[in-house]
């Protein structure tokens, strides 16, 4: 049975279950009060704003105010922009059973997610959020173990069970294609975050290798030679598009490429700093370091230091990603600046346009940027 999560509140919820301390969550007496139906700290009953009190309002029909609540066609910008400012003095929210009643719809979508990187899944996850909140969806979280025989039957029973109208997909489930067709027999919109193969129909995608070819670039110019590449999970399309960025780098600047060089991470602090200590163990260690994520970056590091060395001084670091944890280390890390969240809302966009209409939906292409920090810097001697 697949664990799902859950986020108190009424509409565009991220299930998240013993989620209520987090930042920003709800206050749990209050939400307790107002989903019970009682005034806070009343004990009354708190009558219930209806759609018919907002179109009353905003002197439009209850169809409209629907419609406006949809983000469907055919409603001018100003009785959008009516209905919204009384729908929010209000404080009008759709109860989600009458939705699901009138439309067919659970108002429910899922991010399915396998990936042992906290940060990135967190900026992720607030970013198809933002776009479920937008359109009134609520989001459940659910884990999957990517290399799990059963992957695709629990995929199937969470979507059965759950009456799902749309998954967003992260790497590396985002690039399983017994899943992904199972997904369309089920007649199921999905879309994918940084998927291996970019003909996609609907998701977003980051020229990654791109951006290591600029990355590798700069450490070149810094006159490191011997530059190191700690890989992600061998599942994840990400790992394979990092690592062809980092043989072009090298090629484009006129280094020799060594195998030695290439070490395996999965993604996390732990598998960084492991790598970490392989390379520096080596007759002719590197003198910087290129992770494939900022995990991995951060456990290099980790593992500098434990040797007494120092970050740049002795060896330059540098990660992909700019999660939190990029700024928050010391040194501050160089890296790849990929737009995370924005890349999860840009998804759930995509997504909720296909729910509403299958012929809508598509690739979004977003822009990335180094980050360049305290964590590279000139190659000693």
């Amino acid at each position: 049975m697949l664990a799902a999560k859950h986020k108190q509140g009424d509409t565009g919820n991220s299930m998240r279950v013993g989620d209520s301390t987090r930042p920003g969550a709800p206050d749990p007496v209050h939400g307790l009060a107002e989903s019970a139906g009682f005034a806070t700290g009343t004990g009354k009953p708190m009558a219930r704003v209806r759609i018919e009190d907002v179109a009353a309002q905003a002197g439009v029909s209850m169809k409209t105010v629907s419609r406006v609540l949809n983000d469907e066609p055919n409603v001018s910008e100003a009785t959008r922009e009516r209905v919204r400012e009384v729908v929010e003095r209000l404080q009008y929210r759709p109860h989600p059973s009458a939705r699901v009643l009138a439309g067919r719809k659970s108002y429910l979508v899922a991010m399915l997610y396998d990936n042992p990187s906290g940060n990135y899944l967190m900026e992720v996850e607030q970013g198809v959020l933002d776009a479920c909140q937008a359109q009134h969806y609520n989001l459940m979280l659910a884990p999957l173990a990517y290399d799990a025989k059963d992957i695709v039957s629990k995929a199937e029973s969470l979507v059965l069970q759950s009456r799902l109208d749309g998954v967003v997909l992260t790497p590396p489930i985002t690039d399983d294609a017994a899943l992904l067709a199972r997904l369309d027999e089920l007649g199921i919109p999905w879309a994918s975050i940084s998927p291996t193969e970019r003909n996609r129909r609907i998701g977003v995608v980051v020229d990654e290798s791109s951006a290591v070819v600029e990355m590798v670039g700069h450490l070149a110019a810094l006159g490191h030679r011997r530059i190191a590449h700690i890989k992600g999970h061998p599942a994840h399309g990400a790992s394979r598009w990092r690592l062809a960025g980092y043989r072009e780098g090298m090629e484009r600047a006129g280094l020799a490429l060594d195998e030695a060089l290439i070490a395996d991470g999965e993604f996390s602090y732990d598998s960084g700093f492991d790598a970490t200590n392989r390379l520096l163990d080596l007759a002719d260690p590197p003198t910087a370091i290129f992770a494939a994520n900022d995990d991995m970056a951060a456990g290099a590091i980790g593992a500098i230091c434990e040797r007494g060395l120092s970050v740049p001084r002795d060896i330059s670091v540098c990660g992909f990603d700019d999660t939190p944890i990029a700024r928050h280390i010391y040194p501050s890390l160089t890296t790849v600046r990929q737009p995370t969240r924005e890349m999860g809302r840009l998804a759930g966009v995509e997504l909720l346009k296909a729910i509403r209409d299958r012929s809508q939906g598509g690739i979004v292409t977003v822009p990335y940027a180094l980050q360049l920090r305290r964590s590279t810097g000139p190659r000693r001697g």
